[in-house]
């Protein structure tokens, strides 16, 4: 089997590395890739929101099989252009996508199927409106733009100031782009976050280990949001109890929902929930794997990915394929220092081979290229380091081992990733 994979940060080196392990595969293709990936596949140098030329990629390379893992090409219909053409692609439809693309579409959708979530108190156009609804909210206050915004468009306000700051600086001076030119306002909702993601044909849906992700910079969940600071999976996280919940009072509604209202959905659905006193609630859907959790679902992954991949894309996911081994698996982002905000680039990095040299760690890169026989930063998250071990105590310890051995200049990660599992766990009992 010949593979295209489409992306380039942590979550396409965990993919590539698993995918790689297939005794069915034979060659793989990363468009755009990254300084990791370029170790374990060839490298193409196209931009993966570019519907059109990852088209003409695919009719030059003729892969059997496209896998995707960033938003925006599939916000951007390249599920629909490959299908079109009877090219097998792991992507739900552009309509699908929206689940993602518009959280207004996503919570119009949850309101319909009567899927429980946070209360609205309203979708506003202009900052003026935004900020004259916030006289009647309780607080804290949620708000999330509309559109895209690289997992920085969501920001949780304590009080009225920082709620203004924030409308201002999206609807205003611009600075989440196009994304942020649309404002929704919702309840805040308290408890534990824990990202749910299934796999489906579109009928069939096979749930993933559960993994939870930490989206502030600093630890204890301070600063700004981020793409994502780390991630950790364990089956403590999901008691069977509340695995039952989520099943259905969430995931059989969304599969029946999808289907009634006759949007096509193959591939990767993530759902993100809180887990509140009141039982679990969706914040949001992501139409494709998370980053980082990614990296930690795949090495407690006891299956042939490219073959389940490879049927799923056929329309015929056989659930029962899913074996996941035990224990638990924790992934650390070490980042450039400043991000989310300005970070310089082309520092080099040093380390990368002791650092896999501890068992049960694989070094995932994010943003990274080859300079010479170097490897150099070239983004705002540069790296997932990743453990998997019998528990998290000591996939924590490898973890924290590997990534003391990594250096480059201004590195920053957080020191506390999956400190709360045992909270985590509670809050589900």
């Amino acid at each position: 089997m010949k593979i295209l994979v489409i992306g380039g940060g942590g979550r396409e080196h965990a993919l590539v590395w698993k995918l790689k392990q297939s005794a069915r595969v034979e060659k793989i293709w990363c468009a755009p890739g990254n300084g990791g990936i370029e170790a374990e596949a060839e490298c193409l140098a196209v931009d993966p929101a570019d519907v059109a030329a990852l088209v003409a990629q695919a009719e030059r390379l003729s892969p059997e099989l496209t896998i995707v893992g960033p938003e925006l090409p599939l916000v951007n219909g390249v599920g629909d252009a490959f299908r079109r053409r009877g090219w097998p692609i792991v992507a739900p439809s552009q309509q699908a996508a929206q689940l993602e693309g518009s959280k207004v579409f996503a919570k119009e959708f949850l309101r319909r199927q009567r899927i429980p979530t946070a209360q609205m108190y309203g979708v506003f156009d202009t900052s003026r409106e935004a900020i004259a609804a916030l006289s009647g909210v309780n607080w804290p206050v949620v708000i999330k733009a509309d559109g895209l915004c690289a997992g920085k468009g969501v920001f949780v306000a304590q009080h009225a100031a920082s709620a203004e700051d924030f409308i201002h600086r999206a609807m205003d001076t611009n600075e989440l782009g196009a994304g942020g030119k649309r404002l929704l306002l919702e309840e805040g909702l308290e408890g534990e976050e824990l990202s749910f993601i299934v796999l489906t044909d579109g009928q069939r849906y096979a749930p993933l280990v559960p993994t939870r992700d930490h989206k502030r910079v600093f630890d204890a969940d301070r600063g700004p949001n981020t793409g994502g600071m780390g991630a950790y999976s364990t089956d403590e996280l999901l008691p069977p109890k509340l695995h039952k919940e989520i099943l259905e009072s969430i995931v059989e509604p969304t599969m029946q929902g999808l289907a009634s209202e006759g949007i096509l959905y193959q591939g990767f659905l993530y759902i993100g929930l809180m887990l509140t006193a009141s039982g679990p609630k969706v914040l949001e859907f992501n139409c494709r794997l998370g980053d980082p959790e990614t990296q930690a679902i795949v090495p407690r992954m006891d299956f042939d990915l490219a073959q389940v991949l490879a049927e799923l894309a056929s329309g015929i996911l056989e659930p029962a394929r899913l074996k996941w081994k035990p224990g638990a698996s924790v992934c650390v982002v070490m980042a450039s220092g400043g991000y989310p905000g300005k970070f310089a680039t082309g520092k080099k990095i040093e380390g990368l081979t002791d650092a896999e040299r501890i068992t049960g760690v694989e070094v995932f890169h994010a943003g990274t290229v080859r300079d010479g026989g170097s490897i150099v930063t070239s983004g705002g998250r540069v790296l997932g380091v990743t453990a998997a071990a019998d528990s998290v105590e000591r996939a924590l310890a490898a973890v924290y081992q590997a990534a003391a051995k990594i250096h480059f200049e201004g590195v920053h990660y957080r020191k506390d990733i999956a400190a709360r599992a045992g909270r985590v766990h509670a809050a589900g009992d």
